[in-house]
């Protein structure tokens, strides 16, 4: 990994002569008090390593008449100079070669330089870069939009199995009617029958008193009519007897029935569609749980693919599109932890890359750059950082653009 061995600054921004060796591994506090230039020193590492992008608006220091010098030795062994009235770049590699820029961002990370845009990032910004450097992001997106899909198919499902359940339960239900429609044309057909029973019951009585009638014609011409009247009066004892014999059937149960029968099928259709109505949210309720079953297949298919994945952090992981640390989120992140786990993904970037630059870390409590700066240790990183304090935390302090404390090897103004 290529490390910072020795930077010398003169006239950049707020910075009159400054130099400095940073520790190789570990953290490099650059303290001092607010305006004296420390956040000049990180932009002079910035613009020197990562080019024109960070030029500062007014890179000379105001009264100075002498241009901008910067110089920068890196442990691969180049040279970073930019000096001249236009602050040119050079860089020369250990065997005397010349190169320019992309030399540099061959092995420079542009979040090393800049570290703060990863940390200002949104929470969904840090967990893509992330994804992005371990390269399960487009598999992630595609399960993501799954997710995604199916939560809202199951949420519109849920809410018209709940619709449907609602409507049932208000639905009314009659435990004494039937199970099926009551058929109200057998009833009607029995009535018909009945009625031309009784309208041939009818007929009959008016051929009886037909017959009467003309029995009492015949017997005035009994004498003139004699064979026809014996004929008559055999028929009218016949029909005599069949009149006799007749009997009226009543409609009144059935007439009961038909006018019984609707209310009876209002209830039998109202347990009906109770009874479709439950089936129907029944089945939106087993479709709802299918997919609630399709959806955490998908989470766990998304977790084993970044349990699987070689994270730059242990305990580093994404979680519902956010990142986390030990079960935090940023946000309940400590400073500490948050540092870490942005210094650990800007090194995943770009692993040739072995240094960070930090600025403002006076938020940060002694033990909590403490700890800080033994995982970095560990880890064989250098970070250059600045705070505001004159404290032992310290590595170097600036006051008004100097180094208090300078080396007997270095003159100011002297590269």
């Amino acid at each position: 990994m290529v490390k910072i061995n020795q930077l010398e600054i003169e006239n950049v921004k707020r910075i009159k002569a400054f130099k400095m060796e940073p520790a190789q591994n570990g953290l490099t506090v650059i303290g001092g008090k607010n305006g004296q230039g420390k956040t000049s020193v990180l932009d002079s590492i910035a613009w020197a390593l990562g080019g024109d992008r960070y030029r500062p608006s007014q890179p000379q220091r105001e009264g100075s008449v002498i241009p901008p010098m910067l110089h920068i030795e890196l442990s691969n062994g180049l040279i970073v100079e930019r000096k001249g009235k236009n602050s040119d770049l050079k860089v020369t590699d250990p065997d005397g070669k010349k190169g320019g820029q992309q030399l540099l961002n061959d092995f420079i990370s542009q979040l090393a330089l800049d570290l703060p845009k990863f940390l200002n990032a949104s929470a969904k910004e840090k967990a893509d870069i992330l994804l992005k450097i371990i390269g399960v992001g487009d598999t992630l997106t595609k399960l993501e939009k799954e997710e995604s899909s199916l939560y809202n198919q199951r949420h519109a499902i849920g809410q018209i199995a709940d619709r449907k359940e609602k409507y049932a339960k208000e639905l009314p239900r009659y435990d004494e009617a039937p199970s099926e429609l009551i058929s109200i044309k057998s009833l009607i057909e029995q009535q018909q029958s009945i009625l031309a029973k009784n309208g041939e019951n009818n007929r009959l009585r008016i051929k009886r008193d037909e017959l009467a009638r003309e029995k009492e014609r015949l017997e005035t011409e009994i004498e003139r009519l004699n064979r026809l009247y014996k004929g008559v009066c055999a028929d009218y004892d016949n029909a005599l007897k069949s009149a006799e014999d007749l009997q009226d059937e009543s409609t009144e149960e059935i007439e009961r029935s038909i006018a019984e029968i609707e209310q009876i099928n209002i209830k039998v259709r109202a347990n009906l569609d109770r009874e479709k109505a439950e089936e129907e949210a029944k089945g939106c309720r087993n479709e709802y749980n299918e997919l609630s079953v399709q959806i955490e297949n998908i989470r766990k298919e998304r977790r084993k693919l970044l349990e699987g994945a070689d994270l730059p952090l242990d305990g580093l992981f994404v979680e519902d599109g956010e990142l986390t640390y030990r079960g935090f989120k940023w946000d309940n992140m400590s400073g500490a932890q948050q540092l870490k786990v942005g210094t650990a993904i800007v090194r995943r970037l770009n692993p040739e890359c072995g240094f960070v630059l930090l600025d403002k870390l006076e938020q940060m409590d002694p033990d909590t750059l403490r700890e800080f700066g033994e995982w970095l240790e560990n880890e064989g990183l250098q970070a250059i950082a600045t705070r505001v304090s004159t404290g032992e935390e310290c590595s170097i302090i600036i006051e008004d653009g100097y180094e208090a404390v300078k080396q007997a090897s270095w003159q100011k103004g002297v590269f």
